[in-house]
């Protein structure tokens, strides 16, 4: 039924509750007393879903209640005193309420309230039909749910259920505190404010903001979120101060096209520059996406000449060949000059900042055992006179192939894979080498055996390479070369478990050796050319390889034993890693003679000593490590160390030194810390996303220090302050852009919680540089309407 009132003629009672519901499901209780019912199974119902469809709505009953009730049936009902109507998640309080069946209208005076799904509204005087949820509010107070700001207005009209104008308003997230001369830090008035939960966007015309008293940001007009939900609108304006470019002034709007399209356009004026006309397009779409960012400056004031960057990036598929999909990946980067990356460091896109930029497609398909690829990729390369680069090959094009069968009888495993690449220099005298084409073949044939126990795989590989160059070699005149090299490795190991205890706390401990044999023969490759190999890095990862180079330009001449250890110590319950400890040492039997030029031979028969730990006893502290220590000379050749500590919620401290001698000895250090802890004050951490609570200060940066040069190489320190509905952020972050130079620039941020911030990207650069930053202020839930329930 519609509603709970039915008397024949005017009547004055006064219902209890259980007689209000009762009453209200008086046919469904007779429908339930008929014979051979089926047993009651618990259902959810569907009013209690936090969104309610139209459908489903337009069938609920509504409920009324009061001191006294009359009316006639389908007609009115009128209700004095603690009057109350309720139908699915409305609710409307007052001292008297005027219900109007025909035209499902409510009129309510004197201490009106409203809780719609949670939003309250109160006030003197309401008009509303309850279904449609058309009507208007007089000189009522109001508080959103989704992001608990609240205001006053002189009158408000309710559109429908999603969207409302609210008329000369205000509006904050401000708490109200005790005291008759409070006020809140930060409010917004409009002579109109346009409320839309669907798309969660307020928007306001004739709007004045004002923090601290002060008016800050007058504007005809402007939007801000109500929620995390994309919207379309012009963002807040940011601000910054560059040592490089001078005052920049962002004023972006984004364009939320469709779901699964959006644009953001990103005009900025530098003070020292001109005018960078900036904008991004991404899509998302069921098989393929991706983004494109562009910026052009028509006239740099201090280059005098247009500087502009672009990047494209697409990955999806395209088409299918033989049943299986035809993968489609693009990766373009491009900028105007060579001191782009110099002038730009702060750029939105980190690709454009680099000074090797890479240009690349591929496409990739594969089925069953078989794949191939197909790519192509070309390098800009940005020149700085005080330190060059050798730029590196394009590849135009690579062809790579591969077939993989592990279930050959006898548990047998081979693979196939060939590469044809053709190199090419725009300046081959600076590479000192032709351009040429290679085409590389590996095939391997291995026997893995797997116990729990202990394992041990045989496996031996064939490479076989041929060249063919443009111009003769300088070396040998040659225009082509051939090289077959065999390589025979055997890997192997043991698994020992047992229970131990440590410090009173039970592990379950492995100790696995293990035992790694490689033999390749000596083939001479020094005519070769050396297109697209280095050297690997010397690590414990690195140390179990077969050959010592990565790429196919050469193949070590190897005649090595490497043996180790890693032990282990896991949770029983859990199989939690709470530490591991390795060592590892390489046995030479011969001279190494195959070398990249320039590189030395290496004759030691016993290498460097790596040693590895990674200690993680509590989630409150963690340490990583690894030494290469020489034994003949008492020294580490390299050392790393990273140390975090982080006793709860926003307290982060993380150390790292990094060592290679000779050559560079650097600190990184990383934090997150309430100040407030320094003289006393202790806070408690409020959950995700809501800091320690009001009134704190937050100590934030990374530092990056050279220790052999004796100066900071890179650096972002500032504070941040939680006022509780608004968080103010001071950033100096200064970024080394040559061996001598340096960009340094000044963040200034405000964020009004609920509401959008003003300033600079401090929050970005915080985020980008400081490891596990967390958010003082972030919705990680999304507020229930129950939460908020009459």
């Amino acid at each position: 039924m519609r509603h709970s009132t039915s008397q024949a003629t005017p009547a004055r009672y006064a219902p209890t509750p259980i007689a209000l519901v009762a009453f209200a499901l008086l046919h469904g209780v007779a429908q339930a007393q008929t014979p051979a019912e089926p047993p009651l199974v618990l259902q959810t119902s569907r009013s209690l879903r936090e969104d309610i469809p139209a459908a489903v709505r337009s069938e609920q009953p509504t409920f009324v209640g009061g001191d006294s009730v009359q009316g006639r049936p389908d007609l009115e009902t009128v209700i004095e005193g603690h009057a109350e109507l309720r139908r699915g998640d409305t609710v409307i309080h007052a001292d008297r309420l005027e219900y109007y069946q025909p035209d499902d209208l409510a009129k309510a005076r004197g201490n009106v309230r409203i809780n719609r799904a949670g939003n309250i509204y109160e006030g003197p005087q309401l008009e509303l039909k309850v279904e449609a949820f058309e009507g208007f509010f007089a000189n009522p107070s109001y508080r959103l749910l989704r992001n608990d700001a609240y205001g006053t207005a002189d009158r408000v009209d309710f559109i429908d259920d999603k969207r409302s104008v609210i008329r000369n308003a205000t509006y904050t997230t401000c708490q109200r505190r005790p005291g008759p001369d409070w006020m809140p830090d930060w409010i917004l008035r409009a002579t109109s404010l346009r409320i839309d939960e669907e798309e969660g966007v307020g928007q306001a015309s004739g709007a004045v903001l004002s923090f601290m008293g002060l008016p800050v940001l007058p504007v005809p007009g402007l939007s801000f979120p109500l929620s995390e939900q994309r919207r379309s609108g012009v963002l807040p304006p940011t601000l910054g101060i560059d040592s490089l470019s001078g005052v920049q002034l962002t004023l972006p709007y984004y364009w939320n096209i469709a779901p699964n399209r959006d644009a953001t356009v990103y005009p900025t004026l530098m003070s020292k520059r001109g005018i960078d006309l900036g904008g991004e397009f991404r899509y998302l779409e069921s098989g393929y996406n991706g983004r494109v960012r562009a910026d052009f400056m028509p006239s740099d004031q201090l280059r005098h000449e247009n500087r502009w960057a672009y990047l494209a990036q697409h990955n999806g598929t395209l088409g299918s060949l033989d049943g299986s999909p035809v993968g489609l990946s693009l990766n373009l980067n491009r900028v105007s000059d060579d001191n782009y990356w110099r002038d730009f460091t702060h750029a939105s896109t980190t690709a454009l900042t680099q000074r090797l930029l890479s240009n690349d497609g591929s496409l990739n398909w594969a089925k069953g055992d078989f794949s191939m690829r197909l790519a192509a990729q070309q390098w800009q390369t940005l020149q700085d006179p005080t330190a060059p680069i050798v730029p590196p090959y394009d590849r135009l094009p690579q062809l790579q192939a591969r077939y993989l069968k592990n279930t050959l009888p006898g548990g047998l495993q081979a693979s196939v894979e060939t590469d044809f690449t053709r190199f090419h220099s725009s300046d081959p005298t600076l590479n000192q080498q032709p351009n040429g084409d290679r085409a590389y073949l590996l095939g391997q044939l291995s026997l893995p055996v797997r116990t729990p126990g202990w394992f041990v795989e045989p496996k031996v590989q064939l490479h076989l390479t041929e060249y063919r160059f443009d111009t003769p070699l300088l070396a040998t005149g040659a225009t082509s070369a051939e090289r077959t090299v065999p390589t025979f490795s055997l890997d192997s190991g043991l698994v020992f478990e047992r229970d131990a205890v440590y410090f009173g706390r039970a592990f379950r401990q492995t100790l696995e050796p293990r035992a790694f044999y490689t033999y390749t023969p000596f083939r001479d490759q020094s005519a070769l050319p050396n297109y697209d190999t280095a050297p690997f890095d010397f690590s414990f990862a690195t140390i179990w390889q077969g050959n010592s180079y990565v790429g196919n330009d050469r193949i070590a001449d190897n005649d090595l034993l490497t043996v180790g250890a890693t032990t282990r110590l896991l949770d029983p319950d859990t199989g939690a890693e709470a530490a591991r400890f390795g060592i590892a040492q390489r046995l030479r039997f011969k001279d190494e003679r195959v070398v990249l030029p320039g590189e030395t031979p290496i004759s030691e028969r016993l290498s460097d000593l790596l040693f590895v730990a990674s200690i993680a006893w509590t989630p409150k502290w963690g340490v990583d490590t690894t030494v290469q220590y020489n034994p003949k000379t008492g020294q580490s050749a390299r050392s790393t160390l990273l140390a975090r500590y982080s006793p709860s919620a926003y307290h982060l401290f993380t150390f790292g030194y990094r060592l290679q001698r000779g050559q560079s000895e650097q600190v990184d250090l990383g934090w997150q810390w309430p100040l407030n802890d320094l003289w006393g004050d202790y806070g408690t951490p409020q959950g995700p996303g809501k800091g320690e609570g009001e009134g704190r200060w937050y100590g934030v940066g990374r530092l990056n220090y050279s220790v052999r040069d004796r100066r900071i190489v890179d650096s972002v320190m500032g504070f941040e302050y939680d006022g509780g509905c608004w968080i103010g952020r001071v950033v100096l972050e200064r970024v080394q852009n040559g061996t001598t130079t340096s960009n340094t620039r000044i963040l200034f941020q405000i964020e009004f919680s609920g509401f959008g911030a003003l300033g600079s990207g401090a929050l970005q650069t915080l985020r980008d540089n400081i490891p596990r930053y967390q958010f003082l202020r972030q919705q990680t839930t999304q507020p229930s309407r129950f939460g908020n329930y009459d």
